[in-house]
């Protein structure tokens, strides 16, 4: 069997630059370069569920807004399948029977489903849902049989767990299941962006963000009020890179030839040692991350124009996707209770 790739995001908004840095470039790239046989793209609904029942319209709402990210950014309908994670019931079946496989203890020990408890203040009262998210997560990778999975390393833990389960099944029932690995971005910083202000992570939550659908005239006002150095008052003044935001994006987003198109500096380790020495602006840098970011991000915003005035393509491209991943979930469904040995009407 070749390579399967599984990838995917709960719509609970519009996806933004940590986004974009931390997977779909990833996944854009692994796209073009073609090193595979199939690649899914899930957007998970009924993850983003359990822990947004009380407000299904917010899932509804954004469910449109994240496939538009991803045609946006150049995730091309032809070489991936864009399914709807909801509408693929076979995931439902398969979380069921894996189940049996987990301990409530082992569910409770993951560090990612932890941190994510206290974030969400489940902590007195967790939904089962909740609580059972890396099973599901087992159900939809090993549903495609998907050995690669493009994702953050706030994510390993679960992608462990889903092998876990594999290997339990595996021994129980006889090899059915495929064990999967976790394609990271090579770069430290891709992996987890921090937000405009300086927090650990981009979050919608905060406010932070800057969106992939943003327009030129928000990002340029989310740039200029991003967190720098708070002793760097004075153009002449020595300025710090550590913690500067503004540096950790150019870092990022930023090649040596864009530094030279945008500013007087032949490379970002000059303009570095320029801010550190004094007598370089706040403003001058920003402006300077603020082209950087526009480059990009003008191609991703006339593509989405072009959906957004094509939302009927964009509904095929979702209805035949889905279709075809649930096919391919119901052939591993169908293995599956053959190795249980419920297979009872075939």
């Amino acid at each position: 069997m070749g390579n399967i790739i599984l990838t995917g995001d709960r719509p609970t908004g519009k996806l933004h630059l940590g986004h974009y840095i931390g997977s779909l470039k990833n996944r854009v790239r692994m796209q073009n370069e073609g090193n595979y046989d199939e690649m899914y793209v899930m957007i998970a609904d009924a993850q983003a569920l359990t822990d947004n029942f009380d407000n299904p319209k917010k899932i509804q709402d954004n469910l449109h807004e994240v496939i538009l990210d991803y045609l946006s950014v150049g995730l091309d309908p032809n070489k991936v399948t864009f399914f709807i994670q909801s509408e693929v019931d076979e995931l439902t079946t398969l979380t069921y029977y894996y189940m049996n496989l987990v301990t409530v203890s082992r569910l409770q020990r993951n560090p990612t489903i932890k941190t994510e408890i206290v974030q969400r203040g489940f902590e007195k009262s967790v939904p089962v849902g909740f609580l059972n998210y890396p099973v599901s997560q087992a159900a939809d990778i090993t549903a495609f049989k998907a050995n690669l999975i493009p994702v953050g390393n706030d994510q390993l833990p679960l992608l462990e767990q889903t092998n876990e389960v594999v290997r339990s099944f595996n021994r129980i029932y006889g090899d059915t299941l495929v064990e999967c690995e976790a394609i990271l971005s090579e770069k430290e910083i891709e992996q987890r962006l921090p937000g405009l202000d300086g927090s650990a992570k981009m979050s919608k939550s905060l406010g932070n963000c800057i969106y992939l659908s943003d327009t030129s005239e928000e990002v340029h006002k989310k740039v200029m009020s991003m967190y720098t150095d708070p002793d760097h008052i004075n153009i002449e003044d020595k300025g710090k890179i550590e913690g500067n935001m503004v540096f950790t994006y150019l870092d990022a987003f930023s090649n040596d030839e864009q530094i030279s198109k945008y500013s007087e500096f032949s490379s970002l380790d000059e303009m570095k040692n320029k801010y550190k020495s004094g007598g370089l602006g706040d403003v001058k840098i920003k402006k300077v991350l603020y082209e950087v970011l526009e480059e990009l991000l003008t191609p991703i915003r006339e593509k989405r124009k072009y959906y957004e005035e094509h939302m009927n393509e964009v509904n095929t491209i979702l209805k035949e996707g889905t279709i075809k991943a649930k096919s391919r979930a119901n052939k591993t469904l169908k293995e599956v209770k053959k190795a249980i040995g419920i297979d009872y009407f075939e």
